[in-house]
C-alpha cells in the first residue's frame, strides 16, 4: 500500500485538516487527476454510483499511483462488503447509516482482526500479494485501515455519546443530506440540521474522535472547523465537472452573436 494510504489513518486520528472529494465515475482518470492537484483523500461512491468490485479495485489503484488516500463509502456496511474494499488496498471506510452502537460495534468488528471479526487473508493487495506475513499483515491493516460512521439519521443523536465511544471506531462523517431529508428540513443550513450536526461534533470532541464533513467550499469549511472538523470533502468529481462546464458555457454566451467581423 501507499505512503497516502498507510498515513491516512494517522493524520485523520491526529486531527489535520485534510480536502476530499467523492468520486461517481467507475473510471481511473479523475483519481489520478486528484491525486496530482494535491487533494489528500478520495472516497468512491458505492453507495451512490455505479461502482462494483472490480472497478473499485482499479480506482484503489490509481489512488496508489496517484499518492492520493482511497476511501470506499460501501453500499452497505456488511463484513462481505467491508472486507472485499480493505482486501483490495482501501486506506479505510465510509459506512453509511449507522444509527445504534450495535451496528458500529458490528462494523468494527467486519474491520478489524485483533479484537474483530475480519476475514484473514493476505493474498491481496493489501497484503503484498502474499509479501507480508501472516502477523505482519494482521498488524499492518489493523493499523491503518480507517473506520469512519456516517452519521446520518435522527435515532443516532439519541444515542451518539455511546456510539462514538465504541472502539476501534475512529471517526465520524456528519451526513447532513439525509439528516435534511430525514427531519424535512429546508436544507442543511437549517436550524434542526445545524443543531445535529454541533451535537455530533460535541460528542465526537468529547470521545476524542475526529470529523468529517461535506462542506461547499473553503469558507463554510473554516466555519466548521471552529467546532471541530477536521476533515472535508467538497463536492465531487462530477461536481467538479459540472462547475467547471457551467462557468464555461456562461463565459462563452456572455460573447457578442452574430458573425465573425469581416466574415462574408
Amino acid at each position: 500500500m501507499t505512503a497516502a494510504s498507510d498515513s491516512f489513518r494517522a493524520r485523520f486520528l491526529a486531527g489535520e485538516l485534510m480536502l476530499g472529494t467523492f468520486i461517481k465515475t467507475p473510471t481511473t482518470h479523475a483519481t489520478e487527476i486528484l491525486g496530482g492537484v494535491g487533494f489528500d483523500f478520495v472516497v468512491i461512491d458505492e453507495e451512490h454510483a455505479p461502482f462494483d468490485r472490480v472497478t473499485i479495485d482499479t480506482v484503489l489503484l490509481a489512488a496508489r499511483a496517484s499518492h492520493i488516500a482511497g476511501i470506499v463509502r460501501v453500499a452497505e456496511p456488511t463484513p462481505a462488503k467491508l472486507l472485499a474494499v480493505l482486501d483490495d488496498g482501501a486506506a479505510g471506510v465510509l459506512a453509511p447509516h449507522v444509527f445504534s452502537v450495535e451496528k458500529a460495534k458490528d462494523m468494527v468488528a467486519a474491520c478489524r482482526y485483533r479484537g474483530g471479526k475480519r476475514g484473514f487473508s493476505n493474498s491481496p493487495r493489501a497484503g503484498g500479494y502474499g509479501k507480508l506475513g501472516v502477523w505482519d499483515h494482521v498488524d499492518k491493516a489493523d493499523a491503518s485501515a480507517t473506520v469512519i460512521a456516517m452519521i446520518e439519521d435522527p435515532e443516532a443523536l439519541d444515542v451518539i455519546d455511546a456510539i462514538v465511544a465504541v472502539e476501534g471506531l475512529d471517526g465520524v462523517f456528519i451526513g447532513r443530506g439525509d439528516l435534511t431529508v430525514a427531519m424535512g428540513a429546508t436544507g442543511s443550513a437549517d436550524p434542526r440540521v445545524r443543531a445535529a450536526a454541533e451535537k455530533i461534533i460535541a460528542a465526537a470532541r468529547r470521545a476524542g474522535k475526529p470529523v468529517c464533513i461535506m462542506v461547499v467550499d473553503a469558507k463554510e469549511a473554516q466555519d466548521w472547523r471552529a467546532l471541530g472538523a477536521s476533515a472535508f470533502i467538497v463536492a465531487s468529481d462530477q461536481g467538479f465537472m459540472r462547475q467547471a462546464a457551467t462557468r464555461t458555457r456562461a463565459e462563452f454566451s456572455a460573447l457578442p452573436a452574430g458573425q465573425v467581423p469581416g466574415a462574408e
